[in-house]
């Protein structure tokens, strides 16, 4: 992985992101740490969710909406206005909630589970 990179490595228990100045808009900073953080959540010491997931699995799919949720629920926490990001997460969640009905439910669950 490289500095200018955003993402969070659970091998190493790691969340990167890059400086402020790196993102067109400041509070995209806020957005993309909040994100990374929801995913370090489900780390085994925490709270022991499947990270594993090759990118483009159900797994890696549903990991990315509990993660973006958990972002959500900072950002109204904070009140910063959460925008969705990438249209790539769109199109994976999407698969994973026409195979599971109560998919969007269960990742509110768990990324409700983390609080500030």
């Amino acid at each position: 992985m490289r500095p200018d990179e955003a993402y969070y490595a659970s091998a190493l228990d790691h969340v990167q992101v890059p400086p402020p100045h790196a993102y067109h808009e400041p509070i995209n900073w806020h957005r993309t740490a909040l994100h990374e953080m929801g995913h370090a959540t489900g780390h085994p010491f925490r709270l022991g969710r499947d990270l594993w997931g090759a990118f483009g699995s159900r797994a890696y799919a549903f990991e990315e909406l509990v993660a973006e949720m958990a972002a959500v629920f900072c950002c109204a926490a904070l009140d910063i206005v959460p925008t969705v990001r990438h249209a790539d997460y769109i199109g994976s969640w999407l698969a994973v909630l026409r195979e599971d009905n109560r998919a969007i439910v269960r990742a509110a669950m768990l990324a409700r589970t983390w609080r500030l």
